[in-house]
C-alpha cells in the first residue's frame, strides 16, 4: 500500500530516488506511465497487469477509451529499481508533466503520483480549500 507524500529531485540523468519505504512494493519491477491531472503514474509490475488487462478490454469502437488507451499504454515504460532505490523517467514523461528538479512523490495506494512540486503545492491548496465540496460530490458515487 502506498501513502504519504515525499519530495524528492530528478537529477540531470532522470533519475529518481523514490522513498525507501515504498520500495519493497517495486523491486520486482515497475512501470511509469502518463497519468492524469498532469502527472506522472507509477504501479508495481502485478498492479499494472490488473489495470492494462481493463484498459484492453475497453471498446475500440468508443473514441474515448481509444485515447484513454493511446495515454495509458503507448506512454508506458516498463523500469526497474537501481540498486539505490532509483527510477529513470524517460524524456518525454518529463516533458509530460513538467518535472524537472524537485518533485513530490505521493501515494495513492495502489500507485504512486508524481508531482512538479510547485504543481503538487498548488493542487493540493485547490483540494484543500474545496474538500467539503469534494466530499459532497463523492456522496453522490456511493462513497
Amino acid at each position: 500500500m502506498f501513502i504519504g507524500e515525499y519530495t524528492h529531485s530528478i537529477d540531470d540523468k532522470g533519475r529518481l530516488a523514490l522513498p525507501v519505504k515504498f520500495r519493497s512494493e517495486l523491486e520486482a519491477g515497475c512501470v511509469i506511465t502518463r497519468g492524469l491531472d498532469g502527472c506522472l503514474w507509477i504501479y508495481s509490475t502485478v498492479e499494472w497487469q490488473n489495470l492494462a488487462q481493463k484498459i484492453a478490454e475497453l471498446p475500440i469502437t468508443q473514441r474515448d477509451a481509444r485515447s484513454f488507451s493511446r495515454l495509458m499504454l503507448a506512454g508506458a515504460m516498463d523500469s526497474k529499481l537501481d540498486k539505490v532505490g532509483r527510477i529513470n523517467v524517460p524524456q518525454y514523461l518529463k516533458e509530460y508533466a513538467g518535472i524537472e528538479g524537485k518533485v513530490v512523490v505521493a501515494g495513492m495506494y495502489n500507485r504512486l503520483e508524481i508531482w512538479p512540486e510547485d504543481k503538487w503545492i498548488a493542487f493540493k491548496k485547490e483540494m484543500e480549500a474545496n474538500s467539503d465540496k469534494i466530499a459532497e460530490n463523492l456522496n453522490e458515487i456511493g462513497f
